[in-house]
């Protein structure tokens, strides 16, 4: 059964008439989006912020840092991989999200802003990341950070790219200690699993989002290349970080998170599966008025909280 407070808000939304992100242009698309989570937005959390860019192969790339405001050491360090189709999103947006999880783990919280498509498509999101996950080996130490206690998270897409950089780690020896995955995009394409047909209207992420996304990211072709696209399509998942999936029963990406949690556990990953009853795609986003939603969100923190300590 949907969640009740879950039902209202979509009933709300389809009798306002608002489009479907996957018939808007991106800019547009990009406008809505941020309209959307302003909505959805917890108060605040008291923590420390600091901009900063780092310059790799792929240019500058921006991040924020997010560190609890209470002494407590070196800590463990996330970095945060925004959610939006690969197309929308910024560190604006996912800032209440950040600061919340920040707050909630006693961990420091690296978001990255990665680029974008159209403007640039594969594999431009993942070079970003992968600089930041590069940087944080490095140089976690400089931000009060332990580099030995590092993890990666990240929602939708930002799930897909959490996953990606999971493997990354793995090949280059980086010490991942965890990564949790948030309704993660890990097919190649739509229509690939049936929860994209089962959930793919009415459900806040359409399967025609999903396409245009997949699209403006991957090209006319609209499908995955390789593992760096879709983590279903990695051919060894054994000794990967250990992870924990969350997904919601009403979500066109439901079917992503299950397959990818019981491939990653058929190769000895330690795996936790959570999936949320009654709950659609974006719920840790909604989290101001969905009750569920806040505890997803505090889930996140927590686990992270206890992995890295």
């Amino acid at each position: 059964m949907l969640d009740i407070q879950l039902k209202g808000m979509l009933e709300a939304v389809a009798a306002s008439g608002a489009p479907d992100l996957g018939d808007l242009p991106p800019p547009a698309g990009r406008e809505m989006y941020r309209q959307i989570f302003a909505q959805g937005d917890l108060p605040p959390a008291d923590v420390m912020i600091e901009d900063r860019s780092i310059y790799a192969l792929c240019g500058a790339v921006p991040l924020r840092i997010y560190t609890p405001r209470r002494k407590n050491g070196a800590r463990g360090v996330v970095l945060y991989c925004h959610g939006g189709g690969f197309v929308l999103g910024d560190l604006d947006i996912y800032d209440s999200t950040c600061r919340t999880i920040c707050n909630d783990s006693g961990c420091i919280v690296v978001a990255v802003d990665y680029r974008l498509a159209p403007e640039h498509p594969f594999p431009a999101a993942v070079e970003d990341c992968h600089a930041a996950l590069a940087w944080l080996a490095a140089h976690a130490g400089e931000i009060g950070g332990d580099p030995q206690r590092l993890a990666v998270c990240g929602d939708s897409a930002g799930g897909n790219l959490a996953a990606v950089l999971a493997l990354i780690a793995r090949a280059e020896g980086i010490p991942l200690r965890y990564q949790v995955l948030i309704y993660p995009v890990t097919s190649a394409a739509p229509g690939d699993l049936p929860s994209h047909t089962e959930f793919g209207e009415g459900y806040v992420l359409s399967r025609k989002a999903m396409l245009a996304f997949t699209r403006h990211y991957f090209g006319a072709a609209g499908r995955a290349p390789d593992w760096r696209g879709a983590p279903l399509l990695a051919e060894d998942l054994s000794g990967l970080a250990p992870a924990l999936v969350m997904v919601g029963s009403y979500d066109v990406l439901r079917d992503d998170g299950e397959a990818y949690a019981n491939a990653m556990s058929a190769a000895g990953v330690p795996t936790t599966l959570i999936e949320y009853k009654g709950l659609s795609h974006g719920f840790i986003n909604m989290a101001a008025f969905l009750s569920a939603g806040r505890l997803a969100l505090s889930q996140v923190g927590i686990s992270l909280r206890d992995a890295l300590k």
